[in-house]
């Protein structure tokens, strides 16, 4: 089981009140949640070791918005009724992203680090828990390298 990087009183994450963290915008807890996500794959890739480059794609494809929105569906039924409700919120809050990504991909994604954000802050052994249950794919799928390696 992998353990989530803990910063407890020296992190300004750590002083935050309940209530502050229920005041942030959806977008604000996405923002955390994009970071401590990428921390947490690229964690989980570390082993065993390879050349650097071979690990970074290996940590893009999964912080990629179809990846997420792929652990969105993951999730789902794990989730309890706030969490859900948490990913409405974060669904509804986003904004037109990438060209090369689907509205509703991107949307899903953005809820997905929404929910990561405000468990980081509030709950990390839920947090755990929750990214514990990923299975995060090794390889990428055929439509992912596709699009980052054009022919030509």
């Amino acid at each position: 089981m992998l353990r989530l990087l803990q910063f407890g009183a020296h992190s300004p994450a750590g002083s935050l009140t309940l209530e502050q963290v229920n005041a942030l915008s959806p977008v604000a807890l996405a923002y955390i949640g994009d970071a401590v996500y990428e921390l947490f794959v690229r964690g989980s890739f570390l082993l065993p070791p390879k050349r650097i480059q071979a690990f970074h794609q290996q940590v893009v494809n999964q912080v990629r918005a179809e990846q997420q929105a792929r652990q969105v569906q993951q999730l789902l039924p794990l989730l309890t009724a706030a969490e859900q409700d948490l990913l409405r919120r974060g669904r509804n809050a986003s904004s037109r992203g990438p060209r090369r990504v689907d509205s509703q991909i991107y949307q899903q994604s953005t809820a997905f680090e929404a929910l990561i954000g405000y468990l980081y802050l509030t709950d990390q052994n839920r947090l755990a828990e929750l990214l514990n249950t990923i299975e995060l794919s090794v390889t990428p799928s055929n439509s992912q390298a596709s699009s980052e390696n054009p022919p030509g």
